[in-house]
């Protein structure tokens, strides 16, 4: 694979998005929204569209970190097949699960038509199919995951072959395809004035009640409903213990993608996606004069990986084998939030506060409905997902095995977090362009050292839960194996659960 340094993403290099001004007084809303990725946006977008004052808050640039590195498929497939949710969850929740992808793909059409947005939204069919590269279901498992589909009431066929490759799969009728920052830039442009505000590079660092106030930048948000839709939930006004029980039945993943040329009508503009564990994506849609493809997959429990950039050549040399005139421009990570039973949280998590999150590979529909379910319990309106993915369910068959697995992780890493031997004890261990942790003195330091030999130093303990961070080689950031929170070189935040940076060496609490 060519060697490409720059991973910034395909969105965030051809959608730009309007800027807004840091919070640099207090200000009075109906309701506070803290995330400014497309569920706090449209969130934002639909309640003020229902008469309400809002003021969205975004700790960095709005779309810019998890939505700004999504693949954008917009289906109602679920990571979890069909089968499986009837037998975990019975024939109406998986209706009604795949029922909200399928209405917010709807929403989402409505929205774009009622603000008149250019965003390159189109149809299309999707495809779940064979495995690429190993193991995973044989075409009669396929054809039981589309049987079930129909009996549910959804449009899906079984396809013998999908050409041009020579896979047994199931067709899905009208998912779709668009460019997300293009459409969160015509979301944008409504929310802010007329008594609603857009705050950018302002981070949330409170939430008090009496009265109900979000602290952010210095100042106050007087708000009667607060809504954080921060990939991973803040802990807000539902207290620590709440919110650490509610984050740990997540667990955060990572996962890689190519984007590049195909030769026009090689591939039918769609969505498709295999039986590898974990399973491969790829999304094609025309251009002039060639089509553009997204590949991804390789996931892996975030920061539980030290040579990433092998997950991007292992994608690369998988795909080679069977569109070999790809043409890479692109490369870039996300992240994505796997639940303890497959399902997001989406509700109320304490009086007047709403979270949303747990969306696995359906980020851009589950955001969607993430939204229309807050608008609703904001404005006291029934809303037919409130039980099926209300964040305190309890009577989930399937829950139980997967949170186990999902945080044995946790006490493995801490452990190993509290042996200092197995560090380096002098700086000169850490070459240029790279990062290590460091044992200085009895404290281990997060060190890196750029290509011109400038050296950052923090702290290597993440402020989450204590654990240890990991230098990601592929995405030169620090990353923590236990949770997921993300941190650049010099400490600073890219992605939670942490709320605070790490520590500049010296000043280790």
């Amino acid at each position: 694979m060519p060697q490409i340094l720059d991973t910034k993403s395909y969105w965030l290099r051809t959608g730009a998005l309007p800027s807004f001004r840091p919070l640099d007084r207090n200000v009075t809303v109906d309701v506070a929204i803290v995330g400014g990725g497309l569920a706090g946006i449209s969130t934002a977008y639909l309640l003020k569209s229902a008469g309400l004052n809002v003021a969205l808050v975004e700790r960095g640039q709005c779309g810019a970190i998890d939505t700004g590195h999504t693949s954008a498929h917009l289906t109602m497939v679920t990571d979890e097949f069909i089968t499986d949710l009837v037998k975990n969850f019975g024939r109406d929740t998986a209706t009604a699960v795949w029922d909200a992808g399928r209405v917010a793909i709807d929403r989402i059409e409505a929205n774009i038509a009622a603000e008149g947005i250019e965003c390159q939204f189109a149809r299309v069919p999707g495809f779940l199919h064979t495995a690429l590269a190993g193991t995973g279901a044989s075409p009669d498992g396929l054809r039981e995951q589309a049987d079930v589909a129909v009996q549910l009431g959804f449009a899906a066929s079984y396809v013998p072959e999908i050409r041009p490759f020579s896979f047994a799969g199931v067709r899905f009728e009208n998912q779709a395809l668009f460019h997300p920052l293009q459409y969160l830039g015509g979301l944008l442009r409504t929310i802010d004035g007329d008594g609603s505000h857009v705050f950018e590079h302002t981070a949330a660092e409170d939430v008090t009640d009496d009265p109900l106030t979000v602290h952010a930048g210095g100042h106050r948000i007087s708000c009667g409903y607060v809504i954080l839709a921060t990939h991973t939930p803040r802990a807000g006004k539902s207290g620590f213990l709440s919110a650490t029980l509610l984050q740990s039945k997540l667990a955060p993943y990572s996962t890689y993608v190519l984007g590049g040329r195909l030769p026009q009508g090689q591939v039918q503009p769609g969505l498709y996606w295999d039986t590898t564990e974990p399973y491969h994506y790829l999304r094609v849609e025309p251009r002039e004069g060639h089509d553009y493809a997204i590949f991804g997959g390789a996931d892996h429990k975030t920061g539980q990986q030290s040579d990433t950039t092998a997950c991007w050549a292992a994608l690369d040399q998988t795909l080679r084998q069977y569109l070999p005139a790809f043409e890479l421009t692109d490369r870039w990570s996300g992240q994505v939030i796997e639940t303890n039973d497959g399902l997001p949280f989406i509700g109320e998590t304490a009086d007047q506060q709403f979270v949303a999150t747990g969306f696995s590979g359906n980020g851009m529909t589950f955001g969607t409905i993430s939204a229309m379910m807050a608008r609703d319990a904001v404005l006291g309106r029934a809303n037919p997902w409130r039980e099926v993915f209300d964040p305190h369910r309890k009577s989930v068959r399937a829950g139980a095995w997967d949170y186990l697995k999902e945080n044995k992780d946790y006490a493995l890493y801490m452990l190993r977090d509290r042996v200092p031997a197995r560090h380096a004890t002098s700086l000169r261990s850490v070459r240029p362009g790279h990062g290590d942790v460091v044992n200085l003195d009895g404290t281990r330091v997060a060190v890196y050292r750029d290509a011109q030999g400038v050296v950052q130093m923090c702290s290597a303990i993440c402020t989450h839960m204590g654990c240890e961070v990991q230098f990601n080689a592929g995405e030169t950031s620090w990353d923590c194996p236990c949770h997921g929170s993300r941190f650049r070189t010099d400490g600073s935040i890219i992605a939670g659960p942490a709320e605070s940076p790490l520590a500049p060496h010296g000043e280790e609490a």
